[in-house]
């Protein structure tokens, strides 16, 4: 179990990571903007709109994340779907907070509480379930980031995973090396350690 709690904690900050190393490469204006979606006023996909939902579900989620329900009588979801990200600094502290809030608690589990019952939206479920109900929800959320900058870096993209036509040097390179145990992130975390 204690494996399960490291990979747990790997695996939310590889997301983390990848969804940074995407924003990285974009403007602010990419950032706030919302090129790609069908009607804005219905379906805005700005990645600052995506960041303020991510984190407003956080901050819910894992507030209290013991005694109270995950979805807060305070959360305001449609609010998170409201265009009113004025800057690369405000989406960053948005962003930040949420992650705080996550790891406040995943860097604290102890195999004793993945057992334990938490409610989302009077759902009963056991502490590992929610954990993965939620890394889940980011991966997603976190896949549209990378899909939207991908989209407006076009060839001057840089890849987050094995860049293209790159696949058979990475694999010999892995296969030449000695079987070991580990997680897959280890190297991409040491190399590029979160913030």
């Amino acid at each position: 179990m204690n494996n399960y709690i490291v990979s747990v904690q790997k695996q939310f900050r590889y997301y983390k990571q990848l969804a940074e190393k995407a924003m990285e490469q974009l403007d602010d204006d990419q950032l706030l903007q919302t090129q790609y979606s069908i009607d804005s006023s219905r379906y805005n996909s700005s990645i600052a709109l995506i960041v303020k939902h991510i984190s407003g579900n956080m901050l819910s989620r894992w507030t209290n994340f013991y005694t109270e329900d995950g979805e807060k009588p305070w959360r305001n979801r449609d609010n998170e779907f409201l265009d009113d990200i004025e800057s690369r600094t405000q989406m960053e502290t948005i962003w930040e907070k949420g992650w705080e809030c996550l790891f406040n608690i995943i860097d604290q589990l102890k195999e004793e509480d993945l057992s334990k019952t938490v409610y989302i939206r009077n759902i009963g479920h056991e502490v590992s379930e929610a954990i993965h109900r939620q890394m889940m929800h980011y991966a997603y959320h976190i896949g549209q980031i990378v899909l939207i900058a991908k989209m407006y870096r076009g060839d001057q993209w840089q890849s987050l995973s094995i860049p293209l036509g790159e696949s058979q040097q990475y694999n010999q390179e892995k296969f030449s090396q000695e079987k070991s145990k580990g997680h897959f992130t280890d190297s991409l975390l040491k190399k590029n350690p979160p913030k």
